[in-house]
């Protein structure tokens, strides 16, 4: 004789509820074994486990009832490798947006320490950069000849050039510059090239550039429109020192500190030049 279970034993020994065995009747992926209609008491059959045991676990694969009330009545092999791999393809989707605000927010934070641990405006130092990973973009402006308004805008352009790209906008952060080395050594500053940092989980990959790893001068601000008078003193600190400037000028945005002003961005910024210890001869030898 079969061994029958009353509706609260299947469903206590099944680690769910009653109202979850009902449903599934309802649904008609699991009806009980036996009814009895005197007292309408539902029995299940314990071979009935295997059953439920299944829609248990293809829940856990993502499906709702529908699909698989589908799959089940079709009894169709074909059709649930189709609806596995769409759902393998969507939760692929979901992890790489979730990766992607991961990485966001462990950016956010490390420029919240870096900057809480930078230098003061105005302080130059000699730095040890580790290699870097850039996606560069052209803007059609050259920012240096407008004010903030302009910079606005080509900002808003590179932004534009994400999109197009179909890169997430969580990407669009702390937006810097380049100048190339002859530009900074005869202080012309003119540019079209505007970049972001990118690490390795950035989708387009054969469009990402290294910066190498190396020795850097460096000086901070805290005021957009200072940068021009900082980069002179940045030239002039290599000259006094006799650094050998090897690279073009990278102006990086450390951190935007919108969070407390609603009109107009605030950065803090390190503007860079890598560089070479150039070698003298020494007459005493």
């Amino acid at each position: 004789m079969e061994e029958l279970l009353s509706i609260g034993d299947m469903a206590k020994i099944n680690h769910v509820t009653v109202n979850t065995l009902r449903l599934y009747d309802k649904w008609g992926l699991l009806k009980p074994a036996y009814i009895n209609h005197e007292t309408n008491y539902r029995y299940y059959d314990v071979k009935q486990n295997a059953r439920l045991d299944l829609i248990a676990y293809m829940k856990e694969l993502g499906m709702n009832l529908k699909e698989i009330k589908e799959l089940l009545d079709k009894e169709d092999l074909n059709l649930i490798e189709a609806i596995l791999i769409k759902k393998k393809a969507a939760i692929d989707q979901e992890i790489a947006e979730r990766v992607r605000q991961r990485d966001a927010i462990k950016r956010t934070i490390y420029s919240l320490e870096r900057y809480r641990k930078s230098p003061t405006p105005g302080t130059l130092t000699t730095e040890f950069i580790d290699e870097r990973s850039i996606y560069k973009a052209h803007v059609s402006k050259n920012f240096y000849d407008y004010g903030l308004d302009a910079y606005e805008m080509i900002l808003k352009e590179f932004k534009n050039n994400l999109i197009h790209e179909n890169l997430p906008e969580v990407y669009y952060c702390n937006v810097g510059t380049f100048l190339s080395k002859e530009n900074f050594l005869q202080q012309h500053f003119e540019t079209h090239t505007s970049f972001i940092f990118v690490n390795e989980h950035f989708p387009l990959k054969e469009k990402v550039e290294k910066l190498e790893s190396g020795m850097y001068a460096c000086i901070y601000l805290d005021d957009f429109m200072d940068e021009k008078e900082y980069a002179k003193r940045l030239l002039d600190y290599c000259e006094r020192n006799h650094y050998e400037i090897i690279g073009d000028y990278i102006c990086e945005v450390l951190i935007e500190l919108t969070f407390f002003n609603q009109n107009n961005r605030s950065m803090y910024l390190r503007l860079q030049v890598p560089i070479a210890f150039k070698k003298t001869l020494d007459p005493h030898h």
